[in-house]
């Protein structure tokens, strides 16, 4: 008999009145009934409460009152979990579609086998519109080279399922950053090499472009910072044109509008790294 392993999913919310009720239902309207839901919120007065309430039998555990960010709701969130892999997920994004945990569950399996902590799919990046920019989610050789070498976040956490253990190897979330926290936990767990699960083909959810990381120039910073705290080369060629990326970005924002943007964005970060990887393998 193929294991069932359980799926749970954190999600952090700071009035995301409009977009939760979405959210909850992309979990909760999945075939694949191993798993529960898991939702922190930072005191939200727009109406969010009383949509927990209205799902409160949906949900595993809620809670509501002030937090320091979404890292902090996060690590909240991990002392309350009961599943074996644990997956986050924005308020304003939303699972893609409801067999997503079906199609992903044997690879976690297999992932249990090798003792691997990491396994992630792509993510659809899309406008309040519903229009897809662009799709996130490349092979680990290149998500690891970067994340690692080059100092680029190429992934996105919303396709990626992280086994338990990976926190109790490496630690929670470093809640002093407010950006990037995700990606400094996986340079801590992966910067000496270690091997993750690509299942390519497999969308997992749709990540709606805006939030946080729409700040690109905050974002570079912080994604200098992590690596500095994490002994690793912060100026490399493809980090500098990332910041020369996100210095243009609200001008052509502005210009082209934000699904363009996103796409060329997504482009160059793409071809950047190719050159970096098509270099390194040369190299080898």
């Amino acid at each position: 008999m193929i294991s069932q392993p359980f799926i749970s999913v954190v999600i952090a919310v700071y009035n995301g009145a409009k977009t939760l009720q979405r959210c909850i239902d992309s979990v909760s309207e999945q075939s694949y009934k191993n798993k529960e839901i898991i939702i922190i919120d930072g005191g939200s007065t727009d109406g969010t409460i009383e949509i927990l309430k209205a799902n409160d039998e949906k949900i595993a555990y809620w809670k509501s009152e002030p937090d320091n960010g979404i890292y902090n709701a996060w690590n909240k969130a991990l002392d309350k979990i009961s599943g074996e892999w644990i997956y986050f997920l924005g308020s304003d994004d939303y699972l893609w579609k409801n067999t997503v945990f079906q199609e992903i569950a044997p690879h976690l399996s297999e992932a249990n086998s090798q003792e691997i902590q990491l396994v992630y799919g792509q993510v659809a990046r899309v406008t309040k519109d519903g229009d897809i920019a662009c799709v996130d989610g490349h092979s680990w050789d290149h998500t690891w080279q970067g994340m690692i070498l080059d100092g680029v976040c190429t992934f996105t956490h919303q396709g990626m399922f992280h086994h338990k253990n990976l926190f109790e190897t490496y630690g929670n979330f470093d809640e002093s950053f407010k950006i990037v926290g995700d990606y400094e936990l996986l340079i801590r767990a992966f910067k000496e090499g270690g091997d993750a699960i690509f299942t390519e083909g497999i969308i997992v959810a749709g990540m709606q472009t805006g939030g946080v990381t729409a700040n690109c120039t905050k974002l570079v910073k912080e994604t200098a910072e992590a690596r500095k705290s994490n002994q690793l080369k912060v100026i490399t060629l493809p980090w500098i044109i990332s910041y020369a990326w996100a210095l243009c970005y609200p001008c052509l924002n502005y210009v082209i509008g934000d699904k363009n943007t996103r796409y060329l964005v997504n482009s160059g970060k793409i071809f950047v790294t190719n050159l970096s990887y098509k270099k390194n393998q040369i190299l080898k």
